[in-house]
């Protein structure tokens, strides 16, 4: 269940050295060769893993790159920093590490593939790509929306650059719309029974429990919940900026502390500053989080769910107990309402169908 720990991660060898200890690399063309700490899969491991997969590749390939060609344009944009002219984009150096890694991933993997007439995209000249092409892109990824809606946001930005810098005179992505899931959900969102499923399987006290109340009772993600810690919590609120827009908004949250939630932190004591840690007591990397909760709902016979369902639950349960957009967005520090919207209206709906219900019944009598 859960990822293979047979299997290395991506980029990643290992050999045995003439002591018979095993080592591992994160070796990845174009970028440095890193040494990664422990054993695949494990706290200190990931967490290496993580950063080098973030990290600047090496200017290979730069020189060769056609003048004018797709190509020239991607590094170029690898270089550019600060907010893009007459564009709400940011150049790419002014971006999370993290963010700069995926950027860098699609675009690259653009340039690679062939086009109809048989010539790499990254080969073709900036100015040629067109609308047409970008539709055609993104429709054969249809099957893949969160892939085919990727590659729009990152040419986007790398599109701006190019008007930016005098490379096109237009943006051939303007127009060009995002493609909508089959299911408006996306994640699966726990539902009340599924709650209480984990909650048999993993009672109070326990590390997965501990892990479901923090992202239940705050309705954050896993890269907040990993880092929150008894120091956030003050004056029984905890105080909270999002990981995904502290570079952005920076705004901080003031979460009450729900009973139950202070409850299961009481009986879950961890000693160190986050509340969730590993086995040797460190600190969890984001992506091993994720991988070790996946495990726990396994273990709840509950594979279909996973941590960012927790804070869509959080949003419904606030959105059912009466709370408008602007209250449940208090919490959730979501920066967009559209979401929460949906929330609250199917909420209202239900409410409005028992009261309707009673009147009849009322009527009757």
């Amino acid at each position: 269940m859960g990822h293979d720990r047979m299997k290395k991660p991506r980029y990643t060898h290992g050999y045995l050295d003439r002591h018979k200890k095993p080592r591992f690399y994160f070796r990845r063309p174009g970028f440095d060769r890193v040494p990664l700490p422990g054993l695949p899969w494990s706290p200190e491991f990931m967490a290496a893993y993580e950063t080098a997969m973030a990290g600047q590749p090496l200017d290979v390939g730069i020189k060769r790159s056609k003048p004018g060609s797709l190509r020239a344009l991607a590094a170029s944009y690898f270089n550019s920093i600060g907010a893009i002219p007459n564009s709400e984009c940011l150049g790419f150096l002014s971006m999370k590490r993290s963010t700069q890694g995926v950027y860098r991933n699609i675009i690259n993997r653009l340039c690679e593939e062939v086009g109809k007439t048989g010539i790499k995209y990254g080969d073709m000249p900036a100015a040629a790509l067109q609308r047409e092409h970008i539709i055609k892109l993104m429709a054969a990824r249809a099957d893949k929306p969160d892939s085919a809606n990727g590659l729009r946001k990152a040419l986007r930005a790398m599109m701006a650059h190019a008007v930016a810098t005098g490379v096109r005179r237009d943006d051939p992505t303007q127009g060009v719309k995002k493609i909508k899931p089959k299911s408006k959900l996306g994640f699966h969102r726990w539902t009340e029974e599924e709650i209480a499923q984990f909650e048999a399987r993993h009672p109070i006290g326990t590390k997965p429990r501990l892990a479901m109340a923090l992202a239940l009772y705050t309705g954050q993600a896993r890269q907040d919940v990993v880092a929150m810690g008894p120091q956030h919590i003050r004056n029984g609120k905890l105080h909270w900026t999002r990981k995904k827009t502290e570079g952005s908004t920076a705004l901080e949250l003031e979460i009450p502390i729900h009973a139950d939630l202070r409850k299961t932190i009481d009986a879950t004591p961890s000693g160190h500053l986050t509340f969730l840690t590993t086995e040797l007591g460190r600190p969890f990397a984001v992506a091993g989080f994720g991988n070790w909760f996946r495990d726990q709902c396994y273990q709840a016979n509950l594979p279909h769910c996973a941590m960012h369902g927790l804070r869509k639950a959080a949003s419904v349960r606030l959105a059912e107990a009466g709370c408008t957009s602007h209250e449940i967005a208090a919490i959730t520090g979501h920066s967009s309402l559209k979401e929460i919207e949906r929330y609250t209206r199917t909420a209202d709906r239900r409410r409005l169908a028992v009261s309707a219900m009673d009147k009849i019944r009322t009527f009757a009598g």
